[in-house]
């Protein structure tokens, strides 16, 4: 192993960022991505730096209802360049990943300052909420139940995503009914709607779209195929 790899090594385990160790070894940070993607204890030390980073961006959650104009783009700006260190750091991370790419599939991309992912498969909604709540460090996650026609099972099927997907009774919003449709017959698939998560914030909007951007360009540009050299 190079000793300058060896050094890294060592200075990675101690908590530094990409950014840190590039800055006191000069190595590029491409290449220490390089070194250490594929490495668990090295992806758990960058989830770690990213909940550290977030903290201020938690206090921008809280303030952007009061911020408005030239702070306000301010913000939307500092979200973006966020994403940006960040995604160095957590890029092969697997949660980080499917989360991602979760939301480019399905989630919501038009409203300015709300973050919604909707589903009907609730593994697909429990791997968003972790990706919400391990990478993005969000701790208030609304969930809204859609429905097709008013239920008098809806208790039952809160139940449901609440078991299968972790949710607190608390996290619940008022259920949403839409287009009514006739009753299925008996002996067809058990319905349970669709699952909206929620979290209002126009700092982790911004965010999550540039990772996606990010995301999308590095895939599409086959880097990662790059920095994996025995994928196919």
């Amino acid at each position: 192993m190079r000793k300058d790899r060896e050094q890294a090594n060592v200075l990675r385990k101690t908590g530094l960022s990409y950014a840190e160790i590039s800055e006191r070894m000069s190595v590029p940070r491409s290449t220490l991505s390089t070194w250490f993607h594929d490495q668990k204890w090295s992806n758990d030390i960058a989830i770690e730096n990213v909940k550290l980073a977030s903290k201020a961006g938690g206090v921008r959650l809280v303030v952007m209802n009061t911020v408005r104009g030239t702070r306000l783009r301010k913000i939307y700006e500092d979200a973006r360049q966020d994403a940006f260190t960040d995604f160095a750091e957590i890029k092969f991370h697997p949660l980080f990943l499917v989360g991602v790419m979760a939301y480019w599939s399905h989630g919501d991309k038009t409203s300015r300052a709300r973050v919604s992912l909707s589903s009907t498969d609730p593994k697909m909604v429990r791997i968003f909420k972790l990706f919400l709540e391990k990478v993005c460090s969000v701790k208030n996650i609304r969930v809204q139940l859609v429905l097709n026609r008013d239920f008098s099972a809806e208790d039952k099927i809160r139940a449901y995503w609440m078991e299968k997907c972790g949710f607190e009774p608390s996290s619940f919003i008022k259920t949403v009914i839409g287009r009514q449709k006739k009753p299925k017959k008996p002996g067809s698939k058990p319905y349970y709607g669709v699952c909206n998560l929620i979290v209002n914030s126009a700092y982790l909007k911004n965010k999550i779209l540039k990772w996606v951007q990010l995301l999308a360009d590095e895939i599409g540009e086959e880097k990662y195929l790059e920095n994996n050299a025995g994928i196919v």
